[in-house]
C-alpha cells in the first residue's frame, strides 16, 4: 500500500487550468482516470489526511503510485479526453457500466449496392441505418415481416443472394411478394434503394405519407373497380398500422427524445434508457455497474452519457434528453451533446405531465433491472461461497458462517419501539425463522439499549432451549444448522414471550418440543449481524458476555460508508468494494430493516385504529360495527341509554350495562382538527372500530409528517 504523500506533486506544478488526469499504480497500469474544471484544485482533494476520504477514494490513492495530467483549452475536451482514456485504459476504479444484454438493433445496410434488412448486435458500422434497439430479436422479426408487405426490401444473406443470381431463380420470399427479388433483376439497383430509403423513413417515424398515399391509391383501384389491388392495398395498409400499433404513442408532437433513468444502492447501480422517436417508444436498453468510485447520480447520468453518445453523431443523438439528475457542472455535457449532433442538444430534468409520467415508468423499469440483476447474483452457489469465504476471512472466523442473524431497531421518534431478527443460511433467506420483538424494558428512544435487551432475550431463549433439552451437550441433536426442511410461520413477540407463531404451522418434528409446540430460537449462528456502527457492537457483546456466550462472533454494518465494525476495535474492517462479502452483508441489514420497518408500521396502524370500544370484553368486530352502524359514530352510542343500546341486534342487556361502563370510564377522544384551517370539528367523533369508514382523525398533524421512521 502507498503512502499518497510519496508520489504528490508540488501544489506549484499543476495547472490551474482544464485537463484529465490519471493515476498510475506500481505497475504503470492507469487505475483511474478523472477531468477537472481546475486540476491544481481538484488533484489537491486527493492529497488530504486518509481519514477524510471516502473509503472508495481512500482505496484508489493508497493503490495508486504515481500521478499524471493533461491540460486542455476547454471543460468540453477534457470530457472527450476523459472518454477516449477510459475505453482505452479501462481502469478499474472508473465507474464502467456493462450491458445487462446484447441488445438486437434494426439495420438497413445502405452502404450495399442492394441495401440488406436484418439483425444485428455488436459495434455499429459506417453506413448502415439502425432502428432499435430492441428487447429481442423476435420483436424486430415480427415488424420487418409486417412490413415487406409493402416495402419488400432484400432481407436474404450475401451467400442466398449469389445463389440465386447464378441460377436466375429468386427464394420464397420472392415468389410471395415479400421481397422485389433485385437477384434476378426484377428492380433496379436505384428503386430497390429508394424502396429501401422509403423504409428507413417509415421506421423513423415519417409513417402518415405512405399510409395517406396507400389510402388513396386504394380508392383509386376500387372506383376503377379494380379490387383485388383495392383488396391488397387495404391489406398493406393494415399491416403497417398494426407495425405501428407495436409501439403506442408516449409522447405527443412527434417528440424524439432519449429518456435516462438510475435506480442505485450503496453498492451498485442500474441505468434504463428508453429511445422515443415520433412520439413512440422505438427501443429499450439497460446497464449495471458496480459503484467502485465516490459518484453521485449526476456523475452516473455523465458516465451514461458518455457510453450512450461517445460514438455517435447526427440523427443518432437526439433533439431532446431527459435525465433524473443533472451532472455538475452540465453546460459541457450539454455542449458536448450538441457537438455530436451537429444541432442544440436539451438535457434538462422532467418536471411535470407525460414526459416526467414516462420517466416514472423508465425509473420503475431501472429498479427493476437492479433487483433483477441482484437475485441473479445472490443465487449463484460459488458467488455465496466466495461470499462466506470473504467474511470468514475479514473477521477472522475459524469457519465460514453458514447461519447469520441480523437485528435491527426501529421506531417512530421513540414510540412502537420495536426489533427484527432476520435469518440467512448459506448466504440465502430463511424466512420462516425470521422474529420480530417489541421493546419492554424501557420506554422511549434508545438504540443501543433497545439492541441489548433484543440481544439477551434472544440468547437467553437459546440458553434456556440448549439447557432444557440438553441436546447439544450429550451429542444426540442434529447440531447448529439442523436437518430440518420444514418452516414456521413469522414470529410476533407478545407480551410476557420473546416470539410467538402466529396462523397455520408447518413444522417438522426436529423443531417441535416433546409436546409438539415448536421451538423456538433453538439454533445459534455462527455470526450476529448487527445494523450500526460502534455504539450498537459494543451493546451486543456485552448481552453475549453477560449470558457467558463466547462461541458467537458479533459484527455491525454502518450505513453510511459502508464499514463493518468488530468489538473491541477502534477502525472498522474496510471490505474491498467489489467484495461479495460485502455485498452479502448489506442484503443482510437491508432485510433486517425492511422487516423492522413493516412490523413498526403495523403496530402504529393497529394503536391508531384502537378505541374505547376494544377494551370491552366479549365484544368482537361483528357486533362493533353493528353499533357504529346504528349509532352513527362513538359519541352517538356514548350518549345513549342501556335501552337503546339493547336495540342493537346481538346485544343483550348484560352486555350493554358493559358497554356503558366501558365508555364512561374511557376519556373522550381529543377534539379532532382540520390541518389546513385550524378549526376544531366537534361534531361528531371520529369513528376508531378500524372499521371500513377509514382511518381516525388525529389532533395535529398526521403521525408522518412528525417524525422519520428508522
Amino acid at each position: 500500500m502507498a503512502d499518497p504523500s510519496s508520489y504528490r506533486p508540488r501544489p506549484g506544478d499543476v495547472p490551474d487550468s482544464p485537463g484529465v488526469y490519471r493515476f498510475r499504480d506500481e505497475h504503470r497500469r492507469v487505475i483511474y482516470v478523472g477531468k477537472a474544471k481546475s486540476l491544481r484544485q481538484r488533484l489537491a482533494n486527493y492529497f488530504q489526511d486518509l481519514a477524510n476520504l471516502h473509503p472508495r477514494t481512500r482505496t484508489m490513492v493508497t493503490t495508486a503510485a504515481s500521478v499524471e495530467w493533461t491540460v486542455v483549452s476547454t471543460e468540453v475536451e477534457a470530457l472527450q479526453l476523459e472518454y477516449s482514456w477510459i475505453k482505452e485504459y479501462d481502469p478499474r476504479f472508473n465507474v464502467k457500466y456493462r450491458d445487462d444484454k446484447s441488445y438486437p438493433y434494426l439495420a438497413v445496410t445502405m452502404n450495399e449496392q442492394f441495401p440488406r434488412v436484418q439483425v444485428m448486435r455488436g459495434h455499429k458500422k459506417k453506413g448502415v441505418r439502425y432502428f432499435g434497439p430492441y428487447a429481442h430479436a423476435w420483436a424486430i422479426r415480427d415488424t420487418v415481416d409486417l412490413l415487406l408487405r409493402v416495402f419488400p426490401v432484400r432481407t436474404c444473406s450475401a451467400g442466398v443472394f449469389k445463389n440465386a443470381a447464378r441460377t436466375g431463380r429468386p427464394c420464397l420470399l420472392g415468389y410471395i411478394d415479400k421481397c422485389s427479388a433485385p437477384c434476378v433483376g426484377r428492380i433496379t439497383p436505384e428503386d430497390h434503394r429508394e424502396l429501401a430509403e422509403e423504409f428507413c423513413d417509415f421506421m423513423a417515424g415519417r409513417t402518415g405519407t405512405y399510409l395517406r398515399r396507400l389510402e388513396k391509391q386504394m380508392m383509386e383501384a376500387a372506383e376503377e373497380m379494380e379490387y383485388e389491388r383495392a383488396a391488397r392495398l387495404r391489406d398493406d395498409i393494415g399491416a403497417l398500422k398494426k407495425a405501428m400499433e407495436k409501439n403506442a404513442v408516449v409522447l405527443a408532437d412527434a417528440t424524439d427524445a432519449d429518456l435516462i433513468a438510475v435506480a442505485e444502492d450503496e453498492l451498485e447501480a442500474a441505468v434504463q434508457i428508453f429511445h422515443v422517436r415520433g412520439g413512440r417508444v422505438r427501443g429499450q436498453r439497460g446497464w449495471v455497474t458496480d459503484k467502485v468510485e465516490d459518484v453521485t447520480t449526476g456523475a452516473l447520468v455523465e458516465h451514461a452519457l458518455q457510453q450512450l453518445y461517445g460514438e455517435e453523431s447526427g440523427d443518432a443523438v437526439p433533439k431532446e434528453v431527459l435525465v433524473p439528475a443533472l451532472p455538475e457542472p452540465v453546460e459541457p455535457i450539454q455542449e458536448w451533446l450538441t457537438g455530436r449532433r451537429g444541432a442544440n442538444v436539451s438535457l434538462r430534468i422532467p418536471q411535470r405531465g407525460d414526459k416526467k409520467a414516462l420517466m416514472e415508468t423508465v425509473r420503475r423499469n431501472a429498479q427493476q433491472s437492479l433487483a433483477l440483476h441482484k437475485t441473479k447474483r445472490a443465487s449463484d452457489l460459488t458467488t455465496r461461497s466466495r461470499a462466506l469465504e470473504e467474511i470468514a476471512e475479514a473477521l477472522g472466523l475459524d469457519s465460514a458462517p453458514l447461519r447469520i442473524e441480523c437485528y435491527d431497531i426501529s421506531h417512530l421518534q421513540g414510540d412502537d419501539v420495536v426489533a427484527s431478527m432476520v435469518v440467512f443460511e448459506d448466504g440465502l433467506q430463511r424466512k420462516g425463522e425470521y422474529r420480530r420483538f417489541q421493546i419492554k424494558g424501557f420506554a422511549g428512544q434508545d438504540d443501543v439499549r433497545s439492541m441489548h435487551e433484543v440481544i439477551s432475550r434472544r440468547f437467553r431463549r437459546y440458553l434456556a432451549e440448549k439447557e432444557r433439552t440438553g441436546e447439544w451437550a450429550d451429542g444426540t441433536g442434529t447440531g447448529p444448522l439442523g436437518d430440518a426442511t420444514g418452516t414456521d410461520p413469522l414470529g410476533d413477540d407478545g407480551p410476557g414471550t420473546d416470539g410467538t407463531l402466529a396462523g397455520p404451522e408447518v413444522i417438522t418434528d426436529s423443531l417441535k418440543d416433546d409436546d409438539g409446540r415448536p421451538r423456538k430460537f433453538a439454533y445459534p449462528p455462527q455470526l450476529v449481524v448487527v445494523d450500526g456502527g460502534q455504539p450498537q457492537v459494543a451493546a451486543a457483546q456485552r448481552a453475549l458476555d453477560e449470558l457467558g456466550i463466547d462461541d458467537i462472533a458479533v459484527c455491525g454494518l454502518a450505513k453510511r460508508l459502508e464499514e463493518v465494525w468488530v468489538p473491541g476495535e477502534d477502525d472498522p474492517v474496510v471490505l474491498p468494494r467489489t467484495s461479495e462479502g460485502l455485498y452479502l452483508l448489506q442484503r443482510v441489514r437491508d432485510e433486517a430493516h425492511r422487516f423492522a420497518i413493516t412490523y413498526q408500521r403495523t403496530k402504529r396502524a393497529k394503536r391508531f385504529r384502537a378505541g374505547p370500544l376494544d377494551d370491552v370484553p366479549g365484544l368482537g368486530e361483528t357486533r362493533k360495527q353493528a353499533l357504529i352502524k346504528h349509532f352513527g359514530s362513538v359519541k352517538k352510542l356514548r350518549s345513549a341509554t342501556i335501552e337503546q343500546i339493547q336495540e342493537v341486534p346481538g346485544i343483550g342487556r348484560k352486555t350493554a350495562e358493559t358497554i356503558a361502563v366501558a365508555l364512561a370510564q374511557a376519556a373522550p377522544a381529543a377534539p379532532a382538527v382540520n390541518t389546513a384551517t385550524g378549526e376544531i370539528i366537534e361534531d361528531e367523533e371520529p369513528d376508531t372500530t378500524g372499521g371500513s369508514s377509514g382511518e381516525p382523525v388525529t389532533a395535529g398533524v398526521p403521525d408522518e409528517r412528525r417524525g422519520q421512521e428508522t
